[in-house]
């Protein structure tokens, strides 16, 4: 019987949980990097025993470490895009007089076949490579170079590439999601990129429907169809049928269409979720209930999901990347609070259970399913 790996990183560190096909019962450790930030923390589809996490202090500086045994042990990457020994900065010579600095790193997506290449998108918004590991990263400058980059600006959490998305029949192919720029495709390995934003209407930006400048929250898709995308954006759920080349609105009958994180089924390409929250001023559930919204028709149509989850003066948020689904038959789905709660549901989201409920905030979650 597979089992299931669900990583966890938080504000004071990173958790490991793990359970056998069942998902009933849960092993915790952790946790690792204590009182450091853990942005995100995502294991290789190449190797499930390969790790990476994103450790960052505003004191310290930002650390990549690495596991080859599932986490169990821990050593630091190369780091060779942080200047070592000076506290606070994170520093990329990028061949001008002076290092471009950088506060965090967002996201880290490793490649689909090979566990030494890992993906990594930081604050302020850029994106890099590394193809060893991380002992060395490579930024690919035609992002931060195209020529809408002087129209991107800081959302609340700052100008982050929090979301990398890798197409699995096009290497040449990715998306990716910057706050608050809006989301951006390459079809030629990083070398160009395109914005995706057509049909995004942002009603808070000088020009509502410009090309650039939307506040996108979180982008997904599912692996057999990589030109449908799904977007959690500041304001409205999205979807495009065309790769990025166009977007409408799905958020149908969801009690507000404001939120951060967006997921898909795993064998369900049709069925997505999100978790609503009441405003861009107040974030936390409408009326105090934790509600996971799943629709099965693609957008328009949402149920609540509500079985397990508190129903009442719940006052939590979800974020962006705080959300994650396991491959086994049925489908399980997981997510993490900023007031610590870990919540699993091993039948596609009908009931919930708690893997744990007082952990720090939680920044992130992912899931894998081991053979």
């Amino acid at each position: 019987m597979s089992e299931v790996r669900v990583l966890v990183g938080t504000r004071k560190g990173a958790f490991v949980m793990e359970s056998d096909g069942k998902r009933a019962k849960w092993k915790i450790s952790g946790p690792h990097f204590a009182g450091w930030e853990v942005y995100h923390i995502k294991g290789s589809p190449a190797d499930p025993d390969r790790l990476y996490a994103s450790q960052c202090s505003s004191w310290f500086g930002q650390v990549i470490q690495v596991s080859r045994d599932g986490g169990k042990t821990w050593a630091a990457a190369g780091n060779k895009f942080v200047y070592d020994g000076v506290p606070g900065t994170h520093q990329w010579y990028d061949g001008t007089p002076h290092p471009w600095e950088f506060k965090r790193v967002w996201h880290l997506e490793p490649s689909l076949s090979d566990p030494d290449t890992v993906f990594a998108g930081v604050e302020d918004a850029a994106l890099f490579r590394t193809t060893d590991a991380g002992q060395t990263w490579q930024e690919l400058p035609g992002l931060r170079g195209h020529g809408t980059g002087a129209q991107w600006q800081p959302g609340a959490g700052g100008l982050c590439l929090h979301t990398i998305l890798l197409d699995p029949d096009n290497t040449n192919r990715m998306f990716i999601a910057i706050s608050a720029a809006g989301a951006f495709r390459t079809d030629d390995g990083g070398k160009s990129w395109q914005p995706i934003n057509r049909g995004l209407k942002s009603e808070y930006i000088p020009n509502p429907t410009a090309e650039v400048g939307h506040c996108v929250h979180r982008i997904a898709l599912h692996r057999s169809r990589p030109s449908v995308l799904f977007m959690q954006k500041h304001w409205d759920v999205m979807r495009t049928d065309d790769a990025g080349d166009s977007w409408r609105e799905v958020s149908g009958n969801l009690p507000t269409d404001f939120g951060f994180p967006i997921d898909v089924h795993a064998h369900e390409p049709e069925t997505i979720y999100v978790v609503p929250i009441k405003s861009d001023s107040e974030h936390f559930p409408p009326e105090g209930k934790l509600r996971v919204y799943r629709s099965r028709t693609g957008g328009t149509e949402w149920e609540p999901l509500t079985k397990g989850l508190p129903q009442r003066n719940c006052y939590v948020n979800v974020l962006r990347d705080a959300m994650a689904v396991d491959s086994l038959d049925k489908c399980g789905v997981y997510f993490g609070t900023t007031g610590g709660q870990v919540y699993a549901s091993a039948d596609a989201g009908d009931s919930w259970t708690a893997i744990a409920r007082d952990l720090p905030g939680v920044l992130s979650v992912e899931a894998q399913t081991l053979p």
